[in-house]
């Protein structure tokens, strides 16, 4: 993606505004395949306007294609692999020059042994992938690494209830992001899709979805851009309506971690306040294991805060939209952060800190690089986003809810 540059700046350091978020892209993906599934039995409500949901949302309404580009949608590969292994149909499953980077192969090699036919078009182990479905199970049994992404293991569930013989899924090792399993079998539960989950191993047998309407809560990943803005304000007071206290998101895990931080969740009136208190910030472990798509916007916000925090469970940040650890350490090192990795435990050292400069921030072809650094505003005199509109994978009203906000924009061609 290749977009002009947007630079910010916040005359106004205290914030009273609503911010109707738009739907999340996590669970509206888990529900579109499972529309697609139940052949019209689960509906699907309030659909994300996230690139990636609407890419998603139009790919499975084409049944025609042969070739299925999905772009960067990471979640679409991994759940259309697992789909289309299904359908009685063959097709070419390619994307992006990042997408082809981004590895498959532990699920490809799980859906081959289920008995799935996919070959790799260019490179071992990588998109873009044959598919000729419909599978032919051999098994009902498959084991998979649970230190990798919750993706793949989401993929295969997905699917479980179509398979002739049902599933029995082992989670080998400890299960990283377990929160997003837990919003897949979730979701399931609400069409009608009963499971077991007894120690390491998950299973599902064949049955149907029931008629059902899957409402999709607004995106915890969203909002955890106007904590970190809240975070960095001198006054906040902000209202994010639809979001509730029990969600299914592991992203809600922000009201949490940003309790740290002096920021308050009060759930009313069909939504969640967001008021900033008067607190110092003693917390010095952060750990992202179960809520990985967080770690960029806490990071940021503490390094803009000068606060030397040691994080963990940053393991899959490296196979993302893009290398984010390393996409971290180049650009807090414009402000004098360094993000110091050792044996997997990553600290920030904030002595070199200097916010009274203006600064150019690369976005990696990545959605949460923007956004996690756009709050930076309110403590720098300017700050210029490059190639901006890569939000639109997830978030595509987050520079018109800045200015909403009060936040000043101003596009560079």
């Amino acid at each position: 993606m290749s977009s002009a540059s947007i630079k910010i700046s916040a005359a106004n350091k205290k914030l009273d505004c609503t911010i109707p978020l738009t739907g999340s892209k996590s669970e509206c993906n888990r529900a579109l395949i499972m529309q697609a599934l139940s052949e019209g039995a689960v509906r699907v409500e309030n659909i994300s306007e996230a690139a990636d949901t609407v890419t998603l949302n139009k790919i499975l309404k084409d049944k025609a294609q042969n070739l299925v580009d999905i772009g960067p949608a990471g979640t679409a590969m991994r759940f259309l692999t697992a789909f289309y292994s299904l359908q009685e149909t063959e097709i070419l499953l390619t994307g992006s020059e990042r997408m082809k980077q981004r590895p498959i192969g532990i699920l490809v090699d799980a859906l081959r042994t289920l008995g799935a036919d996919i070959q790799y078009a260019e490179k071992e182990g990588f998109p873009p992938l044959k598919i000729k479905g419909p599978l032919q199970q051999k098994t009902n049994e498959v084991s998979i690494k649970g230190n990798i992404s919750s993706q793949y293991i989401s993929a295969l569930l997905l699917i479980a209830p179509k398979l002739e013989q049902g599933l029995n899924l082992v989670i080998e090792g400890e299960l990283t992001s377990k929160p997003y399993v837990q919003m897949t079998l979730a979701m399931m539960e609400q069409a009608g899709i009963r499971h077991t989950w007894t120690d390491n191993v998950i299973s599902i047998a064949k049955q149907p979805f029931n008629k059902s309407v899957i409402n999709v809560e607004p995106d915890w990943s969203a909002a955890s851009y106007w904590y970190a803005i809240a975070a960095l304000s001198k006054e906040a007071r902000l209202f994010l309506p639809g979001l509730n206290g029990y969600s299914l998101q592991g992203d809600s895990m922000i009201t949490e971690i940003m309790a740290n931080f002096g920021i308050t969740s009060q759930f009313k009136d069909g939504g969640v306040y967001l008021m900033k208190e008067a607190k110092k910030l003693e917390r010095k472990i952060f750990d992202f294991k179960e809520c990985p798509d967080l770690a960029q916007t806490v990071i940021v916000c503490c390094a803009a805060l000068g606060h030397d925090a040691t994080f963990t469970g940053l393991e899959t940040l490296k196979i993302k939209e893009t290398d984010r650890v390393n996409a971290l350490q180049t650009e807090l090192a414009k402000i004098g952060v360094k993000l110091i990795e050792k044996n997997q435990t990553y600290k920030l050292d904030c002595s070199g800190l200097d916010l009274n400069k203006k600064i150019q921030v690369a976005t990696y072809d990545d959605h949460r690089m923007a956004m996690a650094f756009a709050p930076l505003a309110l403590v720098m005199p300017e700050l210029e986003i490059e190639d901006h509109l890569v939000v639109e994978k997830s978030y595509p009203d987050f520079w018109k809810h800045l200015e909403l906000a009060g936040f000043n924009l101003r596009s560079i061609e």
